[in-house]
This record gives structure tokens, C-alpha cells and sequence, in this order.
């Protein structure tokens, strides 16, 4: 990437990229921010550095990477708060020749912002990230279902996030989204955050967990007593345009090829135009999506990617996380003993997570 984009380095500095280049490393501190404690900068020459004041170099060195991988670069917290262009610049100063930086975020006019490039990096998953990712999408599956099961009526949407939360933490994993919706509020908001609105027939909960950097996606919905009629059969509809887009995430395909696949299974299904109220996912990894599927996306499906895609039709939703492999996508979230919706396309067949009748 670097010889591609004629750079004689790369500073990252996002926490996602942190993540990424450490196999599973953390640099965040103030999660509010996307920079973290510590930047990571590559030379084109294949050397590593980890660039980050005294104040948290001893612990990223002890507890996320080694000097072994990353030549440790320590300064003063002083200097780095008197200068918001000094990261930039010590950076540059490591490089050959006067060679052009780049960086995934727009920390200063001397350096080019390449994220673009970077996300192309992380693209295609490595077979120790597709086995962390594997256990975290068991893990976060197993976990929320397990807990929704317990779930009665009565219990508000604040409190229901608030377990949610805690069961992901203890298994190490954290809620880095957590939307609850309950009864009408299903209906009316695509991104419902939680509110004191107590549950009384239908809650839908949607998570994002992330652990050692990787994010998996993905929503249940359960009903006290027997389903209504029109929510299983919005649910069906929506998990036939799910395994559509499942069918169509093969290598090659672009994001706007997707989005169609998606358009024109709403309207197969009966619910023509639903795509335009929300979102259908995309690729995903060290972000939520690194991109979505869009009318005029032009980013392109790779082998060992790995995807999220959330369909939904008013009042109901279905999501899982998968990895595309060459013969076809595997879905890596899916909870042990959920009632499952299995459709067909392509010639193959499909599940999406049903309503669960409590």
C-alpha cells in the first residue's frame, strides 16, 4: 500500500487501527475520542514504531505490544499538548529522505489521510484474526441469547441494556453499540436508544461487541407469548432479502451491486422502497461497517472478508455477522437454540434468527 500510494510511512493513530496492526492491542483511554493513547507508524521499509508520551508508553510496552515489534519512540506529555501537530511531525522525522507521510486520520496538512487505504488493508482477515473473530461471534451469540431468555415484561429498556451490557463484559466482550426497543417504538425508530419505556409484548435488542479490536453485529427480537401474525410474516419477508444478500456477498461484487440485491429483494417480498428507510450493512472488522452498501459504492467484496448485514422492514429486523469464504459466507453469531428462518437462494439455503416466543 505504501509503494502504491508513494508514502514513505504511515502513522496510525485510531484506535481501530491500533487494534488491527497488534493483533488485538488497545490504545484507548478516552473512548470518546477516535485517536488513542498511542500511534503506530510503519516506514516503507518495513520498520514499526509505536510512538506515545511518558505517561502511557511503560504500559502499552507491558500490557498491548512488544519492543521487540515496535521500536518504542517515548516523548514528553508536554511536548505533545504544546503542538497539535507535533505527532505529525516526530513522525516525519523518522522517515527517509524526506519521504511523504501519510495518516489514517486528519491530524495535520503535512500528512496525507490514506484511511481509505488502510481499511483496504484490513479487508481480508487473517486466519488468527477469522478464529478470534469465530470466538467472539460464538461468544457474543451465546451470550445475548442466554440473557434475552431471561427477560420478562415489565423490565424498562434502560435496564434490559444495562444486563445486556454486563453479560457481554463478562465475556470480556464490550457493548461498543447497545440499542433496545420496545412495542412501538420497534415500529417507529430504526436506531432506538434505550429509553425508560417499560416492555409489555415486543422488545427488539440490537448489539455491536467488540473484543481484542474485532466488532461482531447482531439483533434479536422476542415476543411475550405467541407472535403476532403480521410481525412473522415481516420477519420471513425480511430474513428473504437477508439470504439474498447473503447469496450475492461473493468476491468481486460492489457495494452498489449489493444495495441493488437488496432493493429488489424488498420489492420480491412485497415491501418495495423498505430499503430507503435504513441502512442494509456492509463490510465490517475492527469498525461496526468499514463501508455500507449504497447506490453509488464502489468498494468491492474480498475473500476472508467479513460482513454484517442488517435488513429490516418496518417493526422487525435480522442480523448476523458472517465471514466470505470462497465457497460461500459463514455465519459466525448465531445463538444455540434460537428458532431459526431458513430461506433459499442461489440454490442454497439460509437462516436468519426468527421472533422468539417467550
Amino acid at each position: 500500500m505504501l509503494a502504491a500510494e508513494n508514502l514513505g510511512g504511515a502513522l496510525l493513530c485510531a484506535q481501530h487501527n491500533f487494534s488491527w496492526l497488534t493483533a488485538g492491542g488497545a490504545s484507548g483511554v478516552d473512548t470518546s475520542r477516535e485517536q488513542g493513547a498511542g500511534a503506530l507508524l510503519v516506514r516503507n521499509d518495513g520498520q514499526r514504531f509505536v510512538l506515545a508520551s511518558r505517561i502511557e508508553m511503560e504500559r502499552l510496552l507491558a500490557e498491548e505490544l512488544s519492543a521487540e515489534e515496535f521500536e518504542p519512540i517515548e516523548f514528553a506529555w508536554e511536548e505533545e499538548k504544546a503542538s497539535p501537530t507535533f505527532l505529525v511531525e516526530r513522525a516525519r522525522a523518522l522517515l527517509k529522505d524526506g519521504a511523504a507521510l501519510g495518516s489514517d486520520l486528519p491530524t495535520s496538512a503535512n500528512a496525507r489521510t490514506i484511511e481509505g487505504a488502510v481499511a483496504r488493508c484490513r479487508h481480508q482477515l487473517t486466519s488468527s484474526e477469522i478464529e478470534r473473530f469465530r470466538r467472539l461471534g460464538s461468544d457474543a451469540g451465546q451470550a445475548l441469547g442466554e440473557l434475552v431468555k431471561t427477560l420478562a415484561p415489565g423490565e424498562s429498556e434502560r435496564e434490559i441494556a444495562r444486563r445486556v451490557i454486563d453479560a457481554l463484559a463478562a465475556g470480556g466482550m464490550k457493548a461498543v453499540v447497545c440499542l433496545v426497543a420496545a412495542d412501538e417504538r420497534v415500529q417507529r425508530f430504526r436506531h432506538p436508544i434505550p429509553t425508560e419505556r417499560r416492555w409489555e409484548k415486543v422488545l427488539m435488542v440490537v448489539v455491536c461487541a467488540r473484543r481484542h479490536g474485532l466488532i461482531a453485529s447482531l439483533t434479536r427480537i422476542v415476543c411475550a407469548g405467541v407472535a403476532p401474525d403480521e410481525l412473522r410474516r415481516r420477519t420471513l419477508a425480511t430474513a428473504q432479502v437477508n439470504s439474498r444478500l447473503l447469496a450475492a456477498t461473493r468476491a468481486g461484487a460492489s457495494g452498489a451491486d449489493l444495495y441493488k440485491v437488496a432493493a429488489r429483494a424488498y420489492g420480491e417480498v412485497g415491501f418495495e422502497g423498505e430499503q430507503q428507510l435504513h441502512h442494509q450493512g456492509g463490510a465490517c472488522g475492527y469498525r461496526t461497517r468499514d463501508w455500507t452498501a449504497h447506490p453509488s459504492s464502489s468498494e468491492s467484496v474480498f475473500v476472508n472478508q467479513a460482513f454484517a448485514w442488517n435488513p429490516s422492514i418496518t417493526g422487525t429486523k435480522v442480523e448476523e455477522t458472517c465471514i466470505n469464504f470462497a465457497d460461500g459466507v459463514e455465519i459466525i453469531t448465531a445463538t444455540p437454540g434460537w428458532p431459526q428462518i431458513i430461506t433459499q437462494a442461489g440454490g442454497r439455503e439460509y437462516t436468519s434468527p426468527d421472533v422468539l416466543a417467550l
